[in-house]
């Protein structure tokens, strides 16, 4: 694969999603994001003004909504956007009501992601499908539902959840379903270059990572 540790960097969203994570801990995820060059940083809600502030010009700020269960109500998703983006929030990785997958309710889960998305038409939109509690056909529909309401990217993983992380298989498979016109963004146990490169050989176009220096300097 001929990219460059810069082509790489662009690639990645820088991730610091600790809830004890504290305010110096967030300047300096945003310091080491401006060294590295990386695209994005990703940060709680409440500390997106916070890395707006610290991060040079050219990396942008994602946050999470309804994170990292899901299982809240659209409009709380929607709202908590809105403030983001209010707050200076480009991009939004909302995770998707994971019981209206699983019970295969794919009004319910168009209507989820579509209120967020309606909120923030201006935002980056990233779907989290927390795909490591879904089958193959689970991962397809929502993806297909996921774009059709609106979003700009689909997600494997909240890193948070007992079933794991991204996996190269449902990488591929998320390329596959949603095409060249809809981002997948790999995430959850990617800490090194041969598993970035491997997600990246799979489709996938965005890597969230806590560990950028690491693949980094591996490329």
């Amino acid at each position: 694969m001929d990219l460059s540790r810069a082509d790489v960097a662009r690639m990645l969203d820088l991730t610091l999603l600790r809830p004890e994570a504290t305010p110096d801990e967030v300047v300096a995820l945003c310091v080491e994001a401006n060294e590295l060059g990386v695209g994005a940083v990703c940060v709680s809600p409440c500390n997106v003004e916070l890395a707006v502030n610290a991060v040079d010009d050219g990396i942008v700020v994602c946050t999470v909504v309804g994170f990292p269960s899901g299982a809240v109500d659209s409009r709380i998703k929607a709202m908590e956007a809105s403030l983001a983006v209010a707050g200076g929030a480009s991009e939004v990785d909302m995770v998707a009501n994971l019981g209206l997958i699983k019970s295969g309710d794919w009004a319910g889960l168009e209507a989820d992601v579509a209120d967020v998305a309606a909120a923030v038409p201006n935002a980056l939109l990233k779907v989290i499908l927390e795909t490591g509690v879904l089958s193959d056909a689970e991962i397809v529909e929502a993806c297909r539902v996921a774009r059709s309401a609106g979003a700009d990217f689909v997600k494997t993983s909240t890193g948070f959840h007992p079933s794991g992380g991204a996996t190269v298989a449902a990488v591929r498979l998320m390329a596959e379903t949603v095409g060249e016109d809809t981002g997948v963004k790999a995430s959850g146990g990617i800490r090194d270059a041969a598993t970035a490169r491997a997600m990246i050989e799979a489709g996938a176009t965005r890597i969230g990572t806590s560990g950028g220096r690491a693949i980094l300097d591996g490329w």
